[in-house]
């Protein structure tokens, strides 16, 4: 079974555990439904899955009320793997998030504010051209992509994983 195949079954299992159970939880509360579905379909996956295996998922509402919902599984070995052709492009991506001012464009991207212009209006941005120059890092990196004429947005299928990516780096 290759790793689409099992990344579907997992989806279709975490689907089947969340309609018998509350959709969010506080992990306070002891409930870990998501990491028991995830270690059910592990022990089914069979030897390729034997090292484990990382689930992310969100259900997300902007303040701009759009809403999005994503999950994304991955077997260790898989994000352990030395050979991959991606870790180029996963260190660029990490890196446009490495500075203070890309993160708060995106989230003031993700708020509603979408235009340079409106952006530049901000204070403590700096100027146009290196407003500009931040805008561009995020889209070479993916995290945004144009709209229109100066205007910005994080692709959908790009929200929940920087909010996890946000989360994870939070102490």
């Amino acid at each position: 079974m290759d790793l689409e195949e099992r990344v579907a079954a997992l989806e279709r299992r975490l689907a089947a555990l969340e309609g018998a159970r509350p959709a969010v939880t506080s992990p306070d509360d002891g409930d870990f439904w998501a990491l028991e579905g995830l270690k059910q379909q592990l022990g089914s996956a069979g030897e390729a899955a034997a090292d484990g295996g990382v689930l992310f998922t969100g259900a997300v509402r902007l303040p701009t009320n759009e809403r999005y919902e994503w999950q994304y599984g991955a077997l260790t070995t898989d994000v352990l793997d030395e050979n991959s052709e991606d870790r180029g492009q996963i260190a660029e991506s990490l890196a446009a998030l490495g500075h203070a001012v890309r993160l708060r464009l995106l989230r003031e991207i993700l708020g509603g504010r979408r235009t340079a212009a409106e952006l530049a209006e901000l204070e403590g941005l700096g100027t146009t051209g290196q407003i500009y120059h931040h805008l561009r890092q995020l889209t070479g990196a993916g995290w945004l992509h144009t709209t229109g004429r100066g205007r910005y947005e994080v692709p959908g299928a790009r929200v929940v994983p920087l909010l996890v990516v946000l989360t994870a780096a939070c102490p």
